[in-house]
């Protein structure tokens, strides 16, 4: 039965090619993933899939539901991308096919298909064998702005869900097993600031800078950093800082990220923020309101279904790298002046959790922190692993264009395909053995959430931050749409966009 999928997705390459490949041309920001949602589901419902959209009041989110029964297994995976990241597949230095514009410089083109192309073959399998079970496919919408995945839970989305399988594009095969090491929560807080406007140089007494109160909230918070856990991660962009020098400020915004490892200290960390935007609006006499734009709970990933998974991870192994594809790895691992070693050859071992250390304590300096992910909040729902596949380039900065370049490249097929055969045989294991999703509720409820409870930092009035990169793609949109990927008259994109394989220097 396994050797039968593992064949039928080796038969799907060239779907996988076409979905990554598409995907990665509609280069869409977070909470604007319609050309990627419309795409997606449009595959999925050929397939049989029953679609629900608009999932908790967020126009690109979905759910595909096919089968009946237990196990109900959900697949997940991000779609967005990142600013600024616009990039030429199969190059191998900095050249922007729209300069300015988004692009998948975080590889969230390629996790929706591993799974559709998982999900599609289980179900073959399914019919064939007589198999009870439910697969729900759901993207992760806004990934990057952590502003959706807890909106998803408080909607129900995985209130009957046995097991989360997660895919998430990395450099080489890998899943964690118990609290995910060296990453955060946290909570994306907007402040609004409003003052007074005036003649900045013929009556500035007259104003009341809006400006003037974000800018001494930043340098408090810059002088408060010396003082806060070494892990803490605090970071913030001023996205309106007035209008022109002549006019003082009387609105201006500030959006902060406060990072920590757990939900107190995260708590800790919004709260030291609210004061400091109070004393910053009482330095200038303006007033000051906040909204919640995201939020994400530290991960902790099921150990039995991480352990089982990794059986699976070393079965099937890492892809086959041409001598094209490590000439590529090697030739932007130089550009950016990083170790030269070529694309992953040997599998990631499988980490286990460690018993708490006394550098764990409260009185401690806390863990060294680290990025986030709101599959946190999902992962203290229901039992959660998050597979880790090999489509990128070892070196890369993340959050940039240099993480776009192998996304629409052998490379990034070769890696979704591998993953996509762990991701099927991992739906096997759950629908064949029901003392596995046994094991993962025994661990859930008895270790993982035997002392630490879930809380929701939404608040009642939160709602999805829809409007988010609007603008942006309002923007951008007309110019890529030149760049959509066209299946039907090219085989590859690379082949559209003229690229020879690899392009370097």
């Amino acid at each position: 039965m396994e050797a039968d999928l593992v064949g039928k997705i080796d038969g799907m390459q060239k779907q996988a090619q076409v979905m990554v490949d598409s995907v990665f041309s509609f280069g869409e920001l977070g909470f604007q993933e319609f050309e990627t949602s419309k795409y997606l589901t449009g595959i999925l419902e050929k397939e049989g899939f029953k679609i629900e959209r608009g999932v908790a009041g967020i126009p690109t989110a979905f759910v595909a539901t096919w089968g009946q029964g237990k196990p109900v297994i959900a697949l997940g995976s991000d779609i967005d991308d990142i600013p600024q990241a616009s990039q030429k597949p199969g190059v191998a230095y900095h050249d922007p096919m729209i300069a300015g514009a988004p692009g998948h410089g975080e590889g969230h083109n390629s996790g929706m298909p591993l799974n559709i192309m998982a999900a599609v073959a289980v179900k073959q399998l399914m019919e064939r064998e007589h198999l009870q079970g439910t697969l729900k496919l759901w993207p992760g919408v806004a990934e990057e702005l952590l502003g959706t995945k807890a909106h998803f839970v408080r909607a129900g989305l995985f209130k009957d869900v046995d097991v989360v399988l997660f895919a998430h594009v990395s450099d080489n095969f890998g899943v964690g097993a118990g609290p995910a090491a060296n990453t955060t929560g946290l909570v994306s807080v907007e402040y609004s600031f409003q003052g007074e406007s005036a003649h900045a140089a013929a009556a500035p007494w007259r104003g009341r800078s809006a400006l003037d109160a974000v800018e001494l909230m930043d340098i408090g918070w810059n002088f408060r950093r010396e003082h806060i856990r070494i892990g803490s991660r605090v970071h913030y962009v001023i996205t309106n800082g007035g209008d022109q020098p002549n006019v003082v400020p009387p609105n201006a915004t500030v959006w902060y990220y406060f990072r920590e490892a757990d939900y107190e200290h995260i708590m800790d960390l919004w709260k030291i923020g609210d004061d400091m935007a109070k004393a910053a609006a009482l330095m200038t006499n303006t007033t000051v309101t906040s909204r919640l734009l995201g939020s994400a709970w530290p991960a902790h990933f099921n150990v039995p279904i991480a352990e089982a998974m990794y059986t699976h991870i070393k079965a099937v192994g890492l892809p086959r790298w041409s001598a094209e594809d490590q000439k590529l790895a090697k030739s932007l691992q130089h550009e950016l002046k990083q170790p030269e070693r070529g694309l992953a050859e040997k599998v990631r071992d499988l980490k286990l959790p460690q018993p708490e250390s006394e550098a764990d304590s409260e009185s401690s300096a806390g863990p060294p922190g680290g990025g986030s992910d709101d599959i946190g909040d999902v992962s203290w729902v229901v039992p959660t692993v998050t597979l880790r596949y090999p489509s990128n380039i070892p070196g890369g900065p993340g959050h940039n264009w240099a993480n776009g370049i192998s996304m629409a490249t052998p490379i990034a097929h070769k890696g979704v395909v591998a993953g996509a055969k762990v991701q099927a045989l991992m739906m096997v294991d759950i629908l064949l053995h029901p003392e596995l999703v046994q094991k993962s509720w025994d661990y859930f409820r008895n270790v993982q959430t035997k002392d630490i409870k879930y809380r929701t930092f939404l608040r009642p009035e939160d709602k999805p931050a829809i409007w988010l990169n609007q603008k942006t793609m309002e923007e951008y949109r007309p110019k890529m749409k030149a760049f959509y990927y066209d299946a039907s008259k090219y085989n590859t994109y690379l082949e559209q966009l003229g690229i020879q394989y690899p392009t370097v220097r």
